[in-house]
């Protein structure tokens, strides 16, 4: 055989010196004795070797022993002699002759090839350097010695190994002059050392190289394409290797298949599918588990429990595998019907088994039932690992069981689980989000590993609790220990400066962002527009979506909801319609977020209609949207329908929460529904275990009050389970300016002064009531008391929008500029309102004056005067809407009845309690408000 040339890319140096002969990092070597020694011979025919005696105590003493053998025997096999449990290899090893060691297995390589592997393996434990092997290979090459395909091949899954990339070239160039270039096992090698190099397409070539094309080379390819990702060349091969009536082995088809599941390629995987049942493989545990785990990750569980149940025989991976899929899509049930059975036919479940139940109902909202899997699985003695915790830290986080929280974080502790990166930065997360921001930084401190979440999961909590030093000290330290902020950091800072109305410091960020070399992104301008309209800044929250427009960035859902909140706060119908338009648009409708937005912009804007239509057509209703319906027919005062929408969500299996019964109670008020509110006042705790809130107090007083129930209502709040505030005592307030009951009304109004001293609304209804009294030397009592404290009255106005215009109407500043028509079209309406029965009601006027001029001042009501400008603007089946910030008076209430009689023009009024629809005559409140 030729020689082969040298290769030159390795130093052989390390051979002919004989200082780095020994290492001097290797482990200490024992002494070793033998009264015995055997030799196992390759060959039959050889003779054992007589008895020898020696004691292994030096180098010299090994290569004294190998000596021996070898003037003893022509045909030794130096890699087999058996000397206790070790072998000369093993002993040149345990003295550092690493050299020595990898000359032995070349030239014994007879019966090393299939055990190169754990050599290299046993070279390294004894702190070897793997390239001294290549270099050993190099010598021996240089000095004539003849290698076949064999060995040739292990060198060069021993390149691919150290990703020696030349030496392996060299190899290759060689084999080409020898004519070995279509040796089936070298072909093979080359494939994974040009795979594992990263010369994918070289691989490739070598195998379309090959003019006959056995089935261990299209494995090989395949694994190879696979291995660097190339799951559409693997499946090609797959083809092609399929048509070429080749046979693919049960490993290779594993792992095509868990290709097709990382693709999504479920079309392709049900043709492998066929592959398997025309090739009989259906029967292989591996092959079965991972057509489970293809069907369960493409959503098509009926076809992965066909699978499963067709398998005579299960192994614990089926039964995760199948678990695993009905968890991770949310069928919860039957994913802990499936574990039963596991159970009960004798397999045990394992951790993954645990973690798969954990994970599912942690992902799909059933955060109780987690902490309930914790339990059962350390009831069987099944201890949880990283993977568990971070499930159940989600739910406690989910749950706001902080407590519990803290005895995970023993666990955590007690276990060394916390040096886990991901179990650090849930924990981490776990106390920001339970505002338990002291415990959040102890934790952060005490990671040795910390990752970029860990640092914006700190940041943002740090800036959504308003403590913006320490976020920006904290944003300092990160980037000095060599950490960049990435877009989520900045975004954390955003949010929070808008959510605590510092839109300014907000859109600095935003400029912050750009200095930094990033692009602010959605996330950015969302959260931006998010916070400003969570803090009612509404009118900002629409200017910075403007500018987020004008630099190109398309909305997603979050935006469209934060947008449509923004609408639904200034009652801006036809600004929400236009968002509603860009939600089809950009196909964002079916979104839970979007769609409760939509229902609460549309209730808010006077279209309770379209509200509803929208809550139709929401397929998959969530609570959030249900319970956003039921407060819609609750301010419109339509409580027969909020009690029938309460009936028709439990009866969907819908739980009910404090803010549906905070919505049904107030539809019950609303309407004067008093035994219906007494009902589910008391099916919130006895029924449903939900412990009354103020605000469901507020309601029952409300409710009381207004149908004329005051003593009852003073008893009531004299027996609550918490201590009256501010919207208690004003319940009871405006119940007694409705039926003139002074008494209470002094009761209450000496509460609010002392808790809300500012507010003037409160003022401005004692006097009121004083004033219906004719007690007004009192009225003048509050105005001097308001004088002392520096009280101002607020502003009373309303508004109507017509033709995307708003028009303003307020007492205090500038006038309209069309009063003067305003006034004389008012003079000619309430003239043909008094002809079919209307009556001002002068009572609602709390100045000390004369009849007439009381009647004088009801024309100067900014409601009324908003009607009658809609009325000079609009056609006729255009509905009028006007906003007012305060309560309608008893007369603009009336008036606004007429009207829409006399010019058969429906109106709808949104005043500073509730929606009113005028229609025909009528009220939707039925005159209970």
């Amino acid at each position: 055989m030729d020689k082969i040339a040298p290769f030159h890319n390795l130093n052989p140096h390390i051979l002919q010196n004989p200082s780095l002969t020994h290492s001097h990092n290797h482990k200490p070597h024992k002494t070793h004795s033998f009264t015995s020694l055997a030799v196992t011979h390759t060959s039959p025919e050889t003779p054992l070797l007589p008895s020898l005696s020696c004691e292994i105590t030096t180098l010299n003493s090994v290569k004294a022993l190998h000596a021996q053998i070898i003037k003893m025997s022509d045909k030794p096999s130096w890699d087999t002699i058996t000397m206790g449990n070790s072998t000369l290899i093993t002993y040149y090893l345990d003295f550092g002759d690493f050299n020595s060691a990898a000359m032995l297995f070349f030239l014994g390589f007879v019966r090393n090839h299939l055990i190169w592997n754990s050599f290299l393996k046993e070279f390294t434990s004894f702190g070897g350097d793997p390239r001294r092997i290549l270099a050993v290979f190099t010598d021996l090459h240089c000095r004539g010695v003849v290698f076949d395909t064999r060995l040739l091949a292990v060198v060069l899954k021993i390149c691919a190994r150290l990703k020696d990339l030349w030496l392996g070239v060299e190899i290759h160039a060689c084999l080409i002059k020898r004519g070995f270039v279509l040796d089936l096992y070298l072909n093979c090698a080359l494939i994974n050392f040009y795979g594992r190099c990263g010369g994918i397409e070289s691989a490739n070539q070598v195998f379309h190289e090959m003019p006959d094309k056995e089935d261990l080379l299209w494995n090989e390819v395949i694994m190879e394409n696979l291995r660097n990702e190339r799951c559409v060349e693997a499946l090609d091969f797959f083809r092609d290797m399929n048509v070429s009536i080749g046979k693919i082995n049960c490993g290779t088809i594993v792992k095509v298949l868990q290709a097709c599941v990382k693709m999504g390629a479920l079309n392709e995987g049900k043709q492998i599918h066929g592959y398997v049942l025309r090739c009989g493989l259906e029967s292989n545990l591996s092959i079965c588990n991972s057509l489970i785990n293809l069907y369960s990750k493409n959503d098509r569980l009926e076809l992965a429990r066909i699978v499963f149940e067709s398998m005579r025989d299960r192994n614990l991976s089926s039964w995760n595998s199948i678990i695993s899929g009905y968890a991770g899509l949310g069928c919860l049930n039957v994913a802990r019907d499936l574990f039963h059975e596991m159970e009960v036919s004798g397999v045990k479940p394992d951790i993954i088994t645990w973690n798969c139940l954990l994970s599912g109902h942690s992902l799909h909202g059933s955060f109780k039932e987690v902490i309930n899997i914790l339990q059962r699985m350390q009831g069987v003695g099944c201890r949880p690992n990283s993977s568990s915790i971070t499930s159940v830290i989600k739910a406690v986080i989910k749950l706001g069981f902080i407590n519990f929280g803290k005895e995970i974080h023993g666990y955590v502790t007690r276990n060394a689980l916390d040096h886990d990166v991901y179990v650090g930065t849930s924990l981490l997360d776990m106390y920001v989000k339970t505002n338990c921001l002291t415990s959040a930084r102890a934790v952060f401190n005490n990671m040795k590993n910390r990752n970029i979440f860990a640092w914006n999961s700190l940041i943002s909590g740090y800036s959504y609790k308003g403590l913006f030093e320490d976020a920006e000290k904290l944003l300092n330290q990160m980037e000095k220990e060599g950490i960049k902020p990435d877009l989520v950091t900045w975004n954390g800072l955003v949010s929070g400066y808008s959510m605590w109305g510092c839109s300014k410091e907000a859109l600095a960020v935003i400029h912050r962002i750009r200095s930094s070399g990033l692009t602010p992104n959605v996330v950015s301008w969302t959260a931006l527009i998010s916070g400003c309209s969570q803090n009612e800044s509404y009118e900002a929250s629409y200017e910075f979506f403007i500018q987020m427009q004008e630099e190109g960035i398309k909305p997603n859902s979050a935006t469209i909801s934060s947008l449509l909140r923004t609408c639904a706060g200034l009652s801006l119908l036809h600004k929400g319609e236009e968002i509603h338009c860009l939600s089809i648009k950009y196909g964002v409708t079916e979104d839970a977020f979007v769609a409760t937005a939509l229902i609460d912009m549309y209730s808010k804007s006077g279209k309770l209609k379209n509200a509803h239509e929208v809550f139709r057509k929401i397929q998959n209703k969530t609570l959030a949207s249900w319970n956003c319906m039921i407060m819609g027919f609750a301010i419109y005062g339509f409580g027969r329908e909020v009690i029938s929408l309460f009936d028709e969500m439990c009866g969907v299996g819908i739980q009910p929460d404090s803010v549906t019964f905070t919505a049904v109670l107030s539809g019950c008020k609303n309407t004067g529904l008093v035994h219906e509110g007494w009902k589910y006042f008391d099916d919130m705790s006895t029924y449903y275990n939900i412990i009354p809130r103020i605000e469901h107090y507020s309601c029952m007083v409300d409710l009381l009050g207004r149908a004329g129930y005051l003593d009852e209502a003073w008893d009531f709040i004299q027996n609550m389970a918490q201590k009256p505030d501010a919207t208690i005592w004003g319940a009871l307030l405006g119940s007694c300016k409705i039926h003139k009951n002074i008494e209470y009304a002094e009761l209450a109004a000496k509460k609010l002064f002392e808790l809300e001293p500012y507010n003037s609304g409160n003022y401005v209804l004692m006097m009121n009531l004083y004033a219906i009294s004719n007690r007004w030397e009192d009225v003048e009592r509050i105005k001097a008391s308001m004088g002392v404290l520096g009280v101002k009255n607020f502003h009373v106005w309303s508004w109507i929008q017509i033709d995307c215009k708003i028009h303003f109407f307020s007492a205090e500043e500038k006038p309209h500029p069309d009063t003067g028509e305003i006034y004389f079209e008012l003079y000619n309406l309430v003239s043909e309102m008094k002809k079919v029965g209307y009556v001002p009601d002068v009572s609602c006027v709390y100045q000390n004056i004369d009849e007439v001029e009381k009647e004088k001042v009801l024309f100067g009501h900014t409601e009324k005067l908003a009607i009658t400008y809609g009325l000079m603007k609009m056609k006729t089946s255009t509905t009028i809407r006007v906003i007012k910030n305060t309560r309608m008076c008893s007369d603009c209430h009336t008036a606004a009845k007429y009207m829409s009689l006399v010019r058969n023009h429906e109106i709808v009024i949104k005043d500073g309690v509730r929606f009113h629809h005028f229609r025909v005559g009528n009220c939707s409140c039925n005159d209970c408000w």
